[in-house]
C-alpha cells in the first residue's frame, strides 16, 4: 500500500559517549512506549539498527506531537534528533523484524535527519529535528521547520522538572496532581510552565491538531 504519510527516523545524540548502551536502550524504549500510547501511529517507534529508531505517522501534526513528546519523556542526559519525511510509505516485504518499507517518505526522512545534524553542528546547536516533504510543498517545509527551530530551542533550555510538567500537561493530567508529585504548589506548576515555555508548547500542539496537515 502506498500513501502520503510521515516517516520518522530517530537517532541518539552523542551515542559514542554513552557508556551503558544496553541500559540506555531500555530507557529509550520505555520512554517511547509513552509516546506510542498517546498518539495515533501507523507504525510505532521501534529500534532498527545501531542507535536508530523509526516510526510512521498519518499526518504532519501527529508526527510533530509525537516527536515533541519523545524528546520530553527521555531520561535526563539522553537526547535524540529526528528526521521527518512526508511522502509515500510503501510496504515491500516482510522480515524477522517486521514489515520492510520503502518510498519517498523514508528517503526524505533520511535527508531531513542529515540536515538536522548539519545545522546542529553549524549555527543552531539546539536544533534536533528537520522536515522534508514530497512534491511542491516548499511552503509547508518552511512552516514546519520554523516551528521546529523554535520548539527545539525551548526544549533544549528546559530543566528536567519543566519537561516532566510539560509532559504531564500534554497527557491531560491536572496541575494539582503534578504539583503533588513534584512536592510543590499548583501555583508553582503554573509558573514553571509559563517560564519554561512548556505551556506554550502544549498550546501549540492543540493548535496543530486543528490542522489537516
Amino acid at each position: 500500500m502506498s500513501e502520503a504519510r510521515v516517516a520518522v527516523i530517530v537517532d541518539l545524540v552523542d551515542s559514542k559517549r554513552v557508556t551503558n548502551r544496553r541500559e540506555v536502550q531500555r530507557e529509550i524504549l520505555a520512554a517511547f512506549s509513552v509516546v506510542d500510547g498517546h498518539v495515533n501511529t501507523d507504525d510505532p517507534l521501534r529500534a532498527t539498527v545501531g542507535d536508530e529508531f523509526q516510526a510512521v505517522y498519518p499526518t504532519v501534526a501527529v508526527a510533530l506531537e509525537a516527536t515533541l513528546l519523545a524528546r520530553l519523556v527521555l531520561p535526563e542526559g539522553i537526547d535524540c534528533r529526528f528526521g521527518l519525511g512526508r511522502g509515500d510509505v510503501v510496504d515491500v516485504g516482510d522480515s524477522v523484524g517486521g514489515v520492510i518499507q520503502d518510498g519517498s517518505g523514508w528517503w526524505l526522512a533520511r535527508e531531513a535527519i542529515n540536515e538536522a545534524h548539519r545545522r546542529e553542528d553549524a549555527r543552531t546547536p539546539s536544533l534536533r529535528g528537520w522536515f522534508r516533504a514530497d512534491g511542491d510543498d516548499a511552503g509547508l517545509e518552511a512552516l514546519v521547520n520554523a516551528y521546529l527551530l523554535s520548539r527545539d530551542h525551548i526544549v533544549g533550555a528546559m530543566t528536567a522538572r519543566a519537561r516532566r510538567l510539560t509532559v504531564g500537561t500534554m497527557l491531560g493530567r491536572l496541575q494539582g496532581e503534578l504539583a503533588k508529585e513534584e512536592g510543590i504548589t499548583q501555583s508553582a506548576v503554573s509558573q514553571a510552565l509559563r517560564r519554561s515555555g512548556g505551556g506554550s508548547l502544549s498550546a501549540a500542539i492543540d493548535e496543530l491538531r486543528r490542522l489537516a496537515l
